[in-house]
């Protein structure tokens, strides 16, 4: 019998896994005690427009996980177990070229599609598969080695998996099951105190530090636990003020007015934690390692393909970081009103009406006049995704050294298609995604008005 459901199991192991995270990482407690003092404050100043991105309880709730993995194998089993709870891949992100620094990783997300199901809890978590076949970072000795390293471990008990099948087949589980499900799964990402192979460990680490928290451990863990905020330039100072150490730059576009298009992301500096070592002599020894950080984000609309080309020209344009003239640049590119972006096609909305009553001369208007008259209200749809420069940037931003790389040697291909086969299921498009979602309200709108055609829309013309 299913008493409990996938969106009950997905809300309940977002909790576990905070609370894990907040014991393993205690700066990770301060970042949340901070995200809920400015998030309240900010819902005090400016009333209904701090929900306007999402109600307060669901930013309150929402929070998304980063975990690494070293093959097809183990990417496929985190899809199955990520099923069971209403989560699913979208979109596809290649860090191998975004930045200077050494991080051979592809990567997608496992959250909700749905509205409905984004608005109860909309936990996501970007999951990074090594990419051990591409020679720019392993030649083919290491490589090889790499690759058998990553064959015999264990991630996932069997238990575990065969649950989060038969929660994905049936729909949810029984109590006793669910319960048995949770533990295994908030376990599986807990940080071991196995001893890390110490020579193993830095060979990767000469490579990569992000190859080496992959491939050089026997298990996986979080690498952060992300909570949403809805002032991030506010978050920002105030962590320095309590004492944690922030890298130096918000990632994503310049701050605007409101929250902008897309995200923006910044975090707390890895810290030192303590691991046990073994030598090769068998000799254990304490030691420490910084690869696990303490991410924040805020969300702003989702850009359409249009609005997304204009993010890519802003950062071709701001090779030059700090100069001073991002905000200017980002504002010849992209305007602070929602109007604008509608007008131009530049995000995505949802349409409703608004309880006026349109004349017969009001229904032949386009969704832009029909929207500027007050007829209708057009509502952002939040971003739920990333964006690969800015991922890049925070894991630099917390590497101790960039690693080595050989860029004229043979990349592997890799791309959406070959994510898709390697989990075994449909890697959803982020972008179909959001049109659906607006399309679907353009219909119903329609409808509401009686039009007996389409209404003139910017995206259709």
């Amino acid at each position: 019998m299913v008493n409990v459901i996938p969106t009950q199991l997905r809300a309940q192991f977002a909790l576990r896994l905070s609370a894990l995270y907040g014991q393993e990482v205690p700066a990770y407690t301060t970042l949340l005690d901070v995200t809920a003092t400015i998030n309240a404050e900010t819902l005090r100043a400016t009333g209904a427009d701090a929900e306007r991105y999402g109600s307060i309880d669901r930013v309150t709730a929402e929070r998304h996980g980063a975990i690494r993995v070293g093959n097809a194998r183990e990417m496929s089993q985190v899809a199955t177990i990520f099923g069971a709870m209403g989560m699913y891949p979208v979109g596809f992100y290649d860090l191998r070229d975004t930045a200077s620094s050494s991080i051979p990783v592809v990567s997608t997300a496992f959250r909700p599609i749905e509205q409905d199901e984004l608005a109860i809890n909309p936990f996501r978590v970007f999951t990074s598969m090594l990419v051990a076949s591409d020679r720019r970072f392993f030649d083919e000795d290491l490589g090889g080695r790499l690759t058998e390293f990553l064959d015999r471990r264990t991630l996932f008990p069997h238990e575990l998996l065969e649950l989060a099948g038969k929660a994905e087949a049936d729909g949810g589980l029984s109590e006793d099951d669910a319960a048995t499900f949770l533990d295994l799964a908030t376990s599986s990402f807990a940080l071991s105190g196995d001893p890390i192979d110490r020579a193993w460990y830095r060979e990767l680490e000469a490579v990569s530090a992000v190859a080496a928290d992959i491939g050089g451990v026997s298990s996986t863990h979080i690498n952060h636990l992300t909570p949403r905020v809805l002032d991030i330039d506010l978050l920002h100072s105030r962590m320095e003020e309590r004492g944690v150490a922030m890298i130096d730059t918000i990632q994503g576009p310049p701050r605007m007015s409101g929250p902008g298009l897309l995200l923006r992301q910044t975090s707390f500096r890895a810290l030192n934690e303590e691991r046990m070592f073994a030598d090769e002599d068998g000799r254990l020894e304490s030691g420490h390692l910084r690869v696990r950080f303490g991410e924040v984000e805020a969300r702003g609309a989702a850009a359409t393909v249009l609005g997304r080309s204009r993010y890519d020209t802003y950062l071709e344009r701001s090779e030059n970081r700090g100069s001073g003239r991002e905000t200017a640049r980002w504002a010849s590119l992209v305007p602070e009103s929602e109007a604008d972006w509608l007008a131009e096609d530049l995000a995505y909305f949802s349409f409703r009406t608004t309880g006026l009553s349109p004349t017969p001369t009001d229904r032949t208007r386009g969704l832009v006049d029909l929207v500027e008259s007050g007829f209708v209200a057009a509502d952002p749809i939040v971003y739920e995704d990333f964006l690969p420069k800015s991922a890049a940037g925070i894991f630099r931003s917390n590497l101790e050294a960039d690693g080595t790389r050989i860029s004229e040697n043979a990349a592997t291909s890799f791309d959406a298609d070959s994510m898709a086969g390697v989990l075994g299921r449909t890697l959803h498009d982020p972008y179909a995604i959001y049109s659906a979602i607006r399309d679907a309200s353009v219909t119903k709108l329609e409808r509401h008005l009686g039009l007996t055609s389409p209404l003139a829309c910017p995206w259709r013309t």
